[in-house]
């Protein structure tokens, strides 16, 4: 081989390898965009879970009673008429 035709080969050589680290770098930051994307939406996640789980307390405090006379009541009542 030549000089010129070394010279040729080394220059794209490095051009691909431009390319190649331009890629990457790409990538990465596509990558760095789609985690940061997962972490929030896993925090909002855990949010709306721990307001479902508030709400679910707030509604068995209501609810629990609730149910718990019904069932006295039915007793009461299956007692005085039989």
């Amino acid at each position: 081989m030549s000089d010129p035709e070394i010279r040729d080969l080394l220059v794209e050589i490095r051009d691909n390898q431009r390319l190649s680290l331009q890629r990457q770098e790409e990538h990465l930051a596509i990558a760095k965009e789609q985690i940061e994307r997962a972490r929030s939406q896993a925090q909002e996640s855990i949010a709306l879970q721990r307001q479902a789980i508030d709400r679910v307390k707030r509604i068995s405090m209501i609810a629990f009673p609730g149910i718990i006379l019904c069932v006295v009541l039915i007793v009461y009542l299956v007692v005085r008429y039989f």
